[in-house]
């Protein structure tokens, strides 16, 4: 019997292959502070645990393939807030925002179609692709330019007859960068003028810091039937593993074919749905204390980053993670090393090695891309050990 390509073809995850390591380092009793995924150590809402509790349901039925009326609602009333207006027929609920990322690739490319992206990107992007025999065509940015996109020439080159659509994710995982108002309108000129389709992640939408300012590409509304959002709750509320998005078009040929992929996967959870209500109707009060909480966060990065000699980095502008530029050829190998070999009073650390979140071979060897999720006295001792570990490291 035979496997198939696509499958063989698809890339292991970096953030999460290293999890054996990381298990058999915790039985020999050594503490792993896993600074390689964006899973927040933030308790979850109460408001979502409280509705969660209250569900009267004496049994579960699957919800409509679109999504349950009051969660779309929801949905319309959280994205109105924000400044972006969709009737309830433009919205459509996901399985997170990864089951609407892959919905939306898949409506707009066929197999052999080419995604352009810019890299480094979010690493499951690779493995959504694969999903559906769909290319992603990478453009480099680079650490020394914070990440921000390249010349409007630049992109276009990478243009062919087969570019069905531009994906971005903004605030960016995993570079921290905000893409600026002109930025965005270089990607509307090209969408415009080559009718391309946008897939616009913005499931990091309330992380920016520093007095930048996120933009949607929604605010080009000359292009808004080009655009497809794509959104979770995941970060926003700590709810990861409620696994609940949303993804909203303009285009009613985008909406009318998601459908149907909605429809081949029956439904979305249902008890999730409705307990994230309440958070989408009123999702400031709790969203304005967890920026707060990630800006003491972002300023201990700041300041432990600065005391590791060799290392170069963009500090980030938004989202919660960073890309590191390390003294070292291998960061797989460091990564390994760490979990394998390494320990600093009974204490490692596990990193997520960078060279995954590329699809140019060779990009990313000797970076790390690191998520701020633990509180600042965790982080802190994470980069003290990390420091000892790169001296160390150098020596062997």
């Amino acid at each position: 019997m035979q496997i198939s390509q696509r499958a063989l073809q698809t890339q292991v995850s970096p953030i999460r292959k290293l999890n054996p390591l990381a298990l058999a380092a915790e039985k020999r009793g050594i503490a792993v502070i896993k600074l390689n995924i964006g899973q927040p150590d933030l308790p979850a809402p109460p408001a979502f645990l409280k509705e969660i509790k209250k569900i009267p349901f004496k049994n579960v039925a699957y919800a409509p393939s679109q999504g349950l009326r009051p969660a779309i609602k929801a949905w319309q009333i959280y994205l109105k807030n924000i400044g972006l207006n969709f009737s309830e027929e433009e919205i459509m609920i996901t399985t997170a925002g990864s089951e609407s990322l892959i919905f939306a690739m898949a409506t707009i490319a066929d197999p052999g179609e080419e995604i352009l992206i810019f890299e480094p990107f979010y690493t499951n992007y690779n493995g959504f692709a694969s999903l559906i025999s769909v290319k992603l065509v990478p453009i480099k940015t680079k650490i020394e330019a914070g990440f921000h996109l390249p010349s409007k020439q630049e992109i276009e080159k990478k243009i062919t007859p087969k570019t069905r659509g531009i994906l971005i994710c903004n605030p960016n995982n995993p570079t921290g960068t905000v893409y600026t108002k002109k930025e965005l309108a270089i990607l509307a000129k090209i969408a415009k003028k080559h009718h391309l389709f946008l897939i616009n992640d913005e499931v990091y939408r309330e992380f920016v810091f520093g007095g930048k300012k996120h933009y949607s590409l929604f605010n080009f509304k000359e292009i808004e039937k080009n655009i497809i959002l794509c959104d979770s709750v995941s970060k926003r509320f700590n709810l990861c593993g409620a696994r609940v998005g949303c993804l909203a078009s303009k285009n009613k040929a985008v909406t009318e074919n998601v459908l149907k992929f909605a429809q081949a996967r029956l439904s979305s959870p249902t008890l999730e749905q409705l307990a994230v209500i309440p958070l989408l109707k009123n999702s400031r009060p709790y969203t304005r204390k967890l920026i707060k909480e990630y800006e003491k966060r972002r300023k201990t990065i700041e300041t432990g980053l600065k005391n590791i000699p060799g290392i170069t980095y963009h500090f980030p502008e938004g989202a919660f993670y960073l890309i590191i530029k390390l003294p070292i050829k291998d960061s797989e190998h460091f990564c390994r090393w760490l979990l394998e070999k390494f320990q600093y009073k009974k204490t490692t650390v596990m990193l997520a090695p960078a060279s995954g979140f590329y699809a140019t071979p060779g990009l990313g060897k000797n970076e790390v891309r690191i998520a701020f999720v633990y509180r600042p006295e965790i982080l802190k001792k994470g980069l003290e050990i990390l420091k000892i570990a790169l001296e160390k490291y150098k020596k062997i």
